[in-house]
């Protein structure tokens, strides 16, 4: 972990790595339950993975966790078998967006909150 990472928190490689497995995780998952079809139950748990990532993520990364979760809904819920495509770009960039806001939702709540247990404890052991 680098230096400039605040303790507890991926830094932001590691987090697109991770993001990476993630997509890669959900859409087999989306597969074995029959749910790997357009639609917004797929978006929603793609959705979903990008925010519990991005909960242990430094904001930084919220981009390249948007963007690595996007391709596998992309390539397997919204145009099936792998393939990329760009449907239309408002919609694909609404989703890239949804994904990436998620993300950054989730780890700048996740700092304040962090923050704010750190912060909780020093008082405590200033005070006790």
């Amino acid at each position: 972990m680098s230096a400039a990472t605040a303790p507890g928190r991926l830094p932001a490689d590691l987090s697109a790595v991770l993001a990476l497995l993630t997509g890669a995780g959900l859409a087999a998952g989306l597969g074995l339950l029959g749910e790997l079809r357009p639609g917004w139950f797929a978006l929603a748990v793609f959705t979903a993975g990008c925010a519990a990532l991005g909960r242990w993520s430094r904001p930084v990364a919220a981009p390249l966790i948007g963007l690595a979760v996007w391709l596998f809904h992309n390539g397997f819920a919204e145009h099936r078998h792998a393939e990329l495509g760009w449907s239309r770009p408002a919609v694909e960039a609404g989703h890239l967006a949804l994904l990436t806001g998620a993300a950054l939702l989730a780890a700048l709540v996740g700092g304040v909150s962090a923050r704010w247990r750190t912060t909780g404890r020093a008082a405590g052991r200033a005070a006790g």
